[in-house]
């Protein structure tokens, strides 16, 4: 496939050698010719210097045939405008737009484009090792608006159900539960047994409501 990475700054680069090393045609943009020294000496795509802004510079990046393009420069009002562009006028089938600051992210959204908020999934992340040794997450969704979690069933649990744990919770569904290393998919009534492991699907006032429950013993 054919990608087009706008902003070689350390994401942009990393990003630009991921993919050239998946096997795909990687084309690098920036307007600092020097910002190219950050890739990887292996990476045998192409750069182009330039201002993304310009619609040569895209051109000569290949835009027209690209299948996706990644806006990843440190500028949200650079990646917003470069990554409507792509989608609306050069009808890029996918398209990625990375912000920096939380406040821009409902505008962006506006624009219908696929967000990775480094900020405020970083923010989440750091938040949830901080405070959670009973459960972690092991795949986010989005930009951490939804994510599967595993979480240790406590003895004060043994013998009561999903249903009991996800009273009035609407920010949270079953996905697995693991017992003595077999998993099983949970029914509503399935009744947890001590160090049973529970995967959840769920927001983060979710699962944070999951685990004040799980380690209060809360019935009710």
């Amino acid at each position: 496939m054919k990608f087009i990475v706008v902003g070689c700054g350390r994401v942009g680069a990393e990003l630009a050698m991921r993919l050239f090393a998946s096997g795909h045609d990687v084309v690098v943009v920036d307007q600092n010719e020097a910002s190219f020294n950050r890739i990887n000496p292996e990476f045998r795509g192409r750069t182009v210097a330039g201002e993304a802004l310009r619609e040569e510079v895209l051109e000569r990046a290949g835009i027209k045939e690209a299948d996706g393009l990644a806006a990843v420069t440190n500028s949200d009002t650079l990646n917003a405008v470069v990554s409507h562009a792509a989608r609306t006028v050069y009808k890029v089938p996918m398209v990625v737009c990375r912000n920096y600051d939380p406040n821009l992210r409902s505008m962006l959204e506006t624009f219908g484009l696929q967000i990775v908020s480094s900020t405020a999934w970083g923010a989440q992340r750091t938040e949830e090792l901080l405070t959670s040794v009973t459960s972690r997450a092991i795949f986010s969704a989005g930009n951490g608006e939804v994510e599967i979690y595993e979480l240790v069933v406590p003895d004060a649990w043994v013998s009561r159900t999903w249903r009991d744990l996800c009273k009035d919770n609407a920010g949270a569904l079953p996905v697995a539960l693991t017992r003595a290393g077999r998993a099983i998919l949970p029914a509503l009534d399935t009744k947890f047994e001590s160090s049973d492991v529970l995967t959840v699907s769920a927001t983060f006032d979710g699962v944070k409501s999951l685990r004040a429950r799980l380690d209060s013993g809360m019935e009710a």
